[in-house]
């Protein structure tokens, strides 16, 4: 591994930040290190940062690093973020962005979920934690988000994206939700489209698991393509490994799409495709899916399950699932 060099730290502090935990700390220094003509990092020291809405926008002259350490604390009434692009803290446009440090997005999502009312009326507030979106070529390592107000994490648009060592924590209630991917809004938790993401070292508790979906909801959505989840630990979750469309869907595309080393403690619906996903009976349930889901494996997998269906294949009366390959699964 070669040392980046960098042509100098920015220190959030000498823009303004308290890191005091209570005052807004929005300002940062990322455009400083945005402009900058060679590489670069912004330095986030291990406080505790009030942040609200906060954009790290590109396109940027060079790379850039963020090294966040600290927390930043999101403000707990989901109407201070109501502005907020779906997204508390997004990071957008940006070739050769790296986000390392082991710091922790704080949602401070108690508030916000208690005026949720999803099961009745099928809408919740959609702040995410974190927005990744239009990310080429970058990586981030070592990010804790906990307690979020919806989602934990969205990513939309990128390509050749790394996520390892991601960590989503909630001590509030399994609507917190853990991971989530397609392209819109949807009750997820971490959420992918496009091309080339891999996904490694990740551990979830108490949400909904890993999922790919719900897809199909929207038309012309992109296609979801080239999504690899490895080396992950998911306990006391309401699904495992899934990936879900909606019934009566408009055509679209899932594929080459792989979860590979996987521990599950205590999980319900381990290994799941379901294209017949119909949260609170809010679809036309009898007309079939038109989402094409191919190449799609699970391997080595091994967990506990809280239900008697440990592995369900719920594929598409319209279009089936071509080239699914389940291999080294063992389950009790």
């Amino acid at each position: 591994m070669t040392t980046q060099a960098y042509s100098a730290d920015f220190d959030v502090r000498t823009f303004g930040a308290k890191a005091d935990g209570k005052t807004d700390d929005t300002k940062s220094a990322w455009m400083k290190a945005c402009a900058a003509d060679t590489p670069s990092k912004v330095v986030i020291g291990s406080w505790d940062y009030m942040v609200g809405s906060l954009s790290f926008e590109g396109p940027c002259k060079n790379k850039v690093t963020v090294h966040l350490e600290g927390t930043f604390k999101a403000p707990e009434d989901p109407k201070q973020l109501q502005n907020s692009q779906n997204g508390w803290v997004i990071f957008r446009n940006v070739d050769g962005l790296n986000v390392l440090g082991g710091g922790t997005l704080d949602g401070q999502g108690a508030l916000a979920w208690s005026q949720n009312n999803c099961a009745t009326t099928g809408k919740c507030n959609s702040i995410a934690n974190v927005v990744f979106a239009s990310l080429t070529n970058s990586r981030i390592q070592e990010l804790t988000s906990r307690d979020s107000k919806f989602f934990h994490m969205t990513i939309m648009n990128c390509k050749n994206l790394t996520l390892q060592g991601i960590k989503t924590a909630s001590i509030l209630t399994e609507s917190t939700l853990a991971d989530h991917w397609s392209r819109y809004k949807n009750r997820g938790r971490l959420c992918f489209d496009r091309q080339s993401v891999e996904i490694e070292d990740v551990t979830c508790g108490s949400g909904h698991g890993i999922s790919i979906g719900s897809l199909g909801r929207y038309h012309d959505e992109q296609p979801v393509y080239g999504i690899t989840v490895r080396n992950a630990t998911i306990t006391g979750t309401s699904n495992g490994v899934r990936i879900k469309t909606w019934p009566a869907s408009p055509s679209g595309i899932a594929s080459n799409v792989h979860f590979e080393d996987i521990t599950m403690k205590n999980v319900s619906n381990p290994v799941l495709i379901d294209q017949e996903y119909c949260p609170y009976g809010r679809c036309q349930a009898k007309m079939p899916s038109r989402v094409k889901i191919s190449n799609l494996s699970f391997k080595r997998i091994h967990a506990t399950s809280a239900t008697q269906v440990a592995v369900k294949l719920a594929c598409s009366r319209a279009i089936p699932c071509s080239n699914v390959s389940v291999e080294d699964v063992y389950l009790t």
